[in-house]
């Protein structure tokens, strides 16, 4: 591979990582200029021109909720080599809970685990996703071994949270992604509606958590399909959705999917008897999960007709969204 294609690889999972983390408690680009050098050299640069000699660096954050984890916080750092993905990137992860000698033995065997299964691979969800499945088994040998009390973050009970999000797709025509969008959120417990299309609509509401699990099936759906498209793709195994997968990397870009708005609300209210004065139902705008239709017309019937989409989610009591769609008011 050349500096243009492992740029245009490391372009292509950044952007990635910022769809799938959008907030900046989960993902933090500590070098904004490091990053702009880089989307500069892959726009603007010859494919011999070598990159600039700054590494792009970000940390990436995550709480783990279990009965041994319960919100305990983990941080993943990575800086990117010139020549990743053709050699590994520098990961460290790091974990307030676990003592010294865990928190080497985390990292060695994380290292093993990228040496083994990521060489030339964009690979940096795959690190995320091993910490999230083996961090718990660390933190278990440190507390035995201390045998010292968790901390004091990690005994506090998490809060309950709602969450609605608005996610924009350049279009939704696939019919078998269609029939997953209903499915995950029959089977996720959300609310909402999916709008077909060119450009496509999706918003779910429910539980924090159940949310954020659907845009992960989302993306990665999304992301999948159009490496279909664009690469040779072998399929090793496939749980909750998640794929492992090899490919000869090209320029990996695909079409605008994105969080265009969202909402979170804590479930912190309490009245005198201390019983929450809030509910995840009490705070839904919709009844159920639908696909909408708006009297879809065109050449391939593929677009809606806005006036109609207005008019409904005024009904609902979220009008206001259409304009952060559109850019103008719906009427």
């Amino acid at each position: 591979m050349s500096y243009k294609e492992w740029a245009e690889s490391q372009l292509a999972e950044v952007e990635l990582l910022t769809s799938m983390f959008p907030g900046e408690d989960e993902l933090d680009l500590t070098d904004q200029l490091a990053l702009a050098d880089l989307r500069s050299y892959v726009e603007n640069s010859a494919s011999g021109d070598k990159p600039s000699p700054s590494r792009p660096q970000f940390l990436i954050k995550q709480r783990l909720h279990s009965s041994v984890m319960n919100g305990t916080e983990f941080i993943l750092s990575c800086a990117y080599p010139s020549e990743y993905p053709s050699v590994l990137p520098d990961i460290t992860v790091r974990c307030s809970a676990l003592s010294r000698a865990q928190q080497t033995e985390i990292q060695t065997d994380l290292n093993k685990y990228l040496i083994e299964n990521c060489q030339g691979e964009l690979c940096v969800l795959a690190a995320v996703d091993w910490v999230k499945e083996n961090l718990e088994h660390f933190i278990k040998m440190s507390l035995s071994t201390a045998q010292a009390p968790k901390p004091e973050s990690a005994s506090q009970p998490s809060q309950e949270a709602f969450s609605r999000l608005w996610i924009y797709s350049h279009h939704i025509y696939n019919k078998s992604k269609r029939k997953n969008i209903l499915e995950w959120s029959k089977e996720l417990g959300l609310s909402g509606f999916s709008m077909p299309g060119k450009p496509g609509i999706v918003c779910v509401e429910g539980p924090k958590s159940a949310c954020e699990e659907f845009w992960s099936r989302y993306l990665y759906y999304s992301y999948f399909c159009k490496l279909c498209n664009r690469a040779n793709v072998i399929i090793v195994s496939s749980v909750c959705f998640f794929f492992l997968f090899y490919f000869r990397v090209k320029v990996l870009t695909w079409k605008k999917i994105m969080i265009r708005h969202r909402e979170d609300i804590t479930l912190n209210h309490h009245g005198e008897d201390s019983t929450p004065v809030e509910s995840i139902d009490s705070l839904r705008k919709f009844t159920g999960f639908e696909e909408a239709m708006f009297d879809p017309h065109g050449n391939r019937g593929n677009h809606m007709d806005l006036g109609q989409l207005y008019q409904f989610l005024n009904e609902k009591g979220c009008c206001d969204v259409f304009q952060m769609y559109f850019g103008i008011e719906g009427r």
